[in-house]
């Protein structure tokens, strides 16, 4: 940043760009180093150019861009689904949110557009990303000038039923709401607005801390960004839950396992075709300890569960899916499980306890290497 003045320099303050006495190093000068004139604002008696990367405050205050901000607000509902709404000023759909005004924080107009939008009062203090959005966006009239954006992403959690219920819609602006599937999003809204969505809904699930974006595109990908998680549609297990081992007469398909890691984690499996998610088959690493966990019951199919202990990842890459390690929590947020989820969760979480592996605190997902690991 230049020093900003509007007092001049003598010619005792600098001789031959040497600081004379009574002055600072690094074009900083003290109140003896200045004439008379720097104190009554008059110009100086010479037109020698001033030391190191002087601006008035004018000059600086114009050198500056100048840019909108916004502040918009993600919220999921049970299902992992993304609120979305209707406007009566455009075809696509929108996540609820608006402009800062004059002189009004970032947060505070998150806070206030939800309550002018939806009818719903509350506090959105955690930040999920921040996004620019250049000036030649597509989109803006050219008659609105528009200058570019700084938009912040605020993580308005998930909403329950009954959160959900108490929605009110204003008489005018909004005319619904709906929760999309993050994969439907880009059928759905602007592109720029769909690419910020899930890059903060990544960002969320990542648990890394918020995003920085360009045009709705992170800085720095994580995993979940470079695999594209969430770019294809989840598949709905929505079947019930039961514990044990599934019955014998029952057909079986897709038996998969909660392997766990020494940290609490689990494997997971990203498909790098499409980005799906999904717990890995038993054969997929070496493990001990498997028991049965339970099941999933889904149009007269169980879908069986095993937990065991990681011991060793076999080397060599897989065409087909990237091995990431994950918090339970994460799995689900990254599955489309229905309300049998919360149910499995905590099967899960009752099964590493009796592994006596801790309960693991949410961070980035880790990529495993092509070399295989052990434990």
């Amino acid at each position: 940043m230049p020093q900003l003045t509007d007092e001049a320099v003598t010619d005792e303050a600098v001789i031959d760009g040497v600081p004379a006495d009574g002055a600072l190093a690094d074009g900083a000068v003290t109140d003896d180093a200045v004439t008379d004139d720097a104190v009554t604002g008059q110009a100086p008696t010479d037109d020698r150019e001033r030391p190191g990367t002087w601006m008035t405050p004018q000059a600086y205050g114009a050198s500056r861009a100048a840019l909108w901000t916004g502040a918009v607000v993600l919220v999921t509902d049970d299902d992992g689904r993304i609120l979305v709404q209707s406007v009566d000023y455009r075809s696509d759909r929108l996540l609820p949110g608006g402009a800062v005004d004059a002189g009004e924080a970032p947060c505070a107009a998150a806070a206030r557009e939800m309550s002018e939008e939806l009818g719903i009062e509350g506090r959105y203090p955690r930040g999920l990303a921040v996004d620019w959005i250049p000036a030649d966006t597509p989109g803006f009239p050219p008659e609105m000038r528009f200058p570019g954006e700084i938009l912040h992403v605020y993580d308005g959690g998930t909403w329950s039923p009954e959160r959900i219920d108490a929605i009110r819609l204003p008489a005018q602006e909004i005319t619904g709401i709906d929760f999309a599937e993050p994969a439907d999003l880009p059928a759905l809204m602007d592109p720029g607005d769909a690419r910020r969505a899930l890059s903060a809904l990544r960002a969320r699930i990542n648990g890394g801390g918020a995003a920085l974006l360009e045009d709705g595109r992170p800085t720095a990908p994580t995993a979940l960004d470079r695999l594209g998680v969430l770019r294809t549609r989840r598949s709905p297990h929505h079947g019930t839950w039961h514990a044990g081992p599934a019955p014998e007469h029952l057909p079986v398909r897709d038996h998969t396992g909660w392997l766990f890691a020494p940290d609490g984690r689990v494997l997971l499996l990203i498909a790098r075709a499409t980005g799906a998610a999904r717990l890995p088959p038993l054969t997929a690493a070496v493990s001990s300890g498997a028991a049965p966990l339970g099941y999933r019951y889904d149009a007269r199919r169980a879908h069986p569960r095993t937990t065991a202990r990681l011991t060793a990842l076999p080397p060599g890459p897989d065409p087909a899916h990237a091995r990431l390690l994950a918090t339970p929590e994460q799995v689900r947020e990254l599955s489309d499980w229905g309300p049998a989820g919360h149910e499995e969760l905590a099967s899960v979480h009752t099964a590493r306890a009796r592994l006596g592996l801790p309960a693991p605190a949410r961070t980035p997902l880790t990529e495993l290497p092509d070399q295989g690991i052990r434990w």
